[in-house]
C-alpha cells in the first residue's frame, strides 16, 4: 500500500498579492484543501452560527476579530481534514494564532509571496467597477474602452472604497505591522519559504517547483501511462 505524503501548508502575502491566484492553481495541482479564513468567516456569517454572530458583532463595529474566535473557527474546522493536505490562507494573523495552530497540528511548510507595495497599491488602486453588472476593469490590463465608462451601458465607473489610494497603503500598512513577527516566527522555526517578485505569472513556477519536492502533481494524474 502507498503512503501518500501529508502536507500541511500555510500561504501568506498581503492583499492584491495574488494569493488567490497561488492558492487556486496549488489546489489544481496538488490537489490540496484550500480554507480560506475569509470564506469560512462569511458562510459562518451568513448561516449565523454562534462563531459567526460573534465575528460580525466585530466587524459591524469596525473592530478587529479577536484571536480566540479566528482560532476557535479554524481550528474546529481543521478537525475534519486530518487525512489530507491542506493549505491555510488567511490564518494564522497574528503571533497567538500561529502557537495556537501549533497546538493542534504541525505546520509543514509557510509559503510567503513577497510582493513589493508599490506593485501592489498599482495593482489594486487601478481597479475600477460597473456598479449595476459588477464588470471590473482595470486601467493597467483590461481598461474601458472609453476612460471611467463602463463599455456596454456607457454609465460611468466607479472606484471601491477599499481600492482608493489612501485606504490600499492603510490595508498594506497594517499587514505589515500584524504579519511581520509572524513571518518571523516562522522563520526562525525555519519553515518560511519567500518567493519573491512583482508578477504572478514569474513566482509560480518557483511555487511549483517547490512543491514538486513534497507532493505529486495530480493533475498530470489523467495523462499518465497507467502502470
Amino acid at each position: 500500500m502507498v503512503v501518500r505524503p501529508v502536507l500541511r501548508a500555510v500561504i501568506m502575502g498581503p492583499p492584491g498579492s495574488g494569493k488567490g491566484t497561488i492558492s487556486a492553481r496549488i489546489v489544481k495541482h496538488f490537489g490540496m484543501k484550500h480554507l480560506s479564513s475569509g470564506d469560512l468567516l462569511r458562510d459562518n456569517m451568513q448561516k449565523k452560527t454562534e462563531v459567526g454572530i460573534l465575528a460580525k458583532s466585530y466587524i459591524d463595529q469596525g473592530r478587529l476579530i479577536p484571536d480566540d474566535i479566528m482560532t476557535r473557527l479554524m481550528l474546529n474546522e481543521l478537525k475534519g481534514l486530518d487525512r489530507y493536505n491542506w493549505l491555510l490562507d488567511g490564518f494564522p494573523r497574528t503571533v497567538a494564532q500561529a502557537e495556537a495552530l501549533d497546538k493542534q497540528c504541525q505546520i509543514d511548510t509557510v509559503i510567503d509571496l513577497d510582493v513589493p507595495f508599490e506593485t501592489i497599491k498599482c495593482r489594486l488602486t487601478a481597479r475600477w467597477i460597473h456598479p449595476a453588472s459588477g464588470r471590473v476593469y482595470n486601467l493597467e490590463f483590461s481598461p474601458p474602452k472609453v476612460q471611467g465608462t463602463d463599455d456596454i451601458t456607457g454609465e460611468p465607473l466607479v472606484q471601491r472604497d477599499d481600492d482608493k489610494p489612501e485606504t490600499v497603503t492603510k490595508r498594506l500598512q497594517a499587514y505589515d505591522a500584524q504579519t511581520k513577527p509572524v513571518l518571523e516566527y516562522y522563520r526562525k522555526k525555519g519553515l518560511l519559504k519567500s518567493f519573491s517578485g512583482t508578477e504572478t505569472n514569474n513566482i509560480w513556477p518557483h511555487i511549483y517547483t517547490f512543491l514538486q519536492t513534497k507532493l505529486p502533481d495530480v493533475s498530470l494524474k489523467d495523462a499518465a501511462t497507467p502502470r
